[in-house]
């Protein structure tokens, strides 16, 4: 895919969804750093549901901690991996506290040492809660970039410093987040949605899937 088919990807999601955001829930940097933490391997809708009654109750470190790891098991425990979960956001929590005075730290290398935090969680946080132009590779993002001809790569790394590299300026902030939700909704793994595809047009991946009869 040559630059100008990029710029027009791009413009195209961005036509359709001019401000897109995440779907989890959040209304602080720790709740989102939370959020994301719990969503690796559950859904967005599985993390909201428990959150929302987890985040009335504690949403911050001490809280969370004042809890205890039972405690935020039991608020959790509808999600896949819940108890391994539960022990890193204890174990987050004492983190944040004792180094951070509480506060979600502004640095790819400080987040990344808190337990079950990894360079796409960081990622997250770094994009959504603080404004910075990161891309988090998931597997949706993974497979859109390489199905499209976006920006192919071997393994979600790759990936993520092609579409650094091939992202114009002015769409990077947003670019994780068009691409999740196209992945989510649209591009799925097993069978694209090609036939209400808007970048359908643009895109190199072939064969595309048949329109559905009526």
């Amino acid at each position: 895919m040559n630059a100008a088919k990029r710029r027009a990807l791009f413009e195209t999601l961005q036509q359709h969804n001019p401000n897109p955001t995440t779907e989890l829930e959040y209304t602080s940097p720790f709740e989102l750093l939370i959020a994301v933490l719990l969503s690796a391997q559950a859904t967005d809708v599985s993390v909201n549901k428990a959150t929302r009654k987890l985040y009335a109750v504690a949403n911050t470190p001490a809280k969370m901690l004042a809890l205890g790891e039972a405690g935020v098991s039991d608020y959790i425990k509808t999600i896949g991996l819940y108890r391994t979960k539960a022990k890193n956001v204890m174990v987050t929590c004492q983190l944040l506290l004792s180094r951070h005075a509480g506060e979600v730290p502004r640095s790819r290398e400080a987040l990344e040492a808190l337990p079950g935090v990894g360079r796409k969680t960081a990622n997250v946080v770094l994009n959504t809660a603080f404004g910075e132009d990161t891309i988090a590779v998931d597997t949706h993002i993974f497979r859109v970039a390489n199905r499209t001809g976006l920006a192919p790569g071997k393994d979600p790394l790759a990936v993520e410093l092609a579409l650094e590299r091939v992202t114009p300026a002015e769409f990077k902030h947003d670019a994780h987040h068009w691409l999740i939700l196209h992945g989510r909704y649209v591009c799925k793994a097993r069978t694209p949605e090609c036939w209400h595809c808007a970048i359908e047009a643009l895109c190199e991946f072939q064969p595309k899937t048949a329109a559905p009869k009526r």
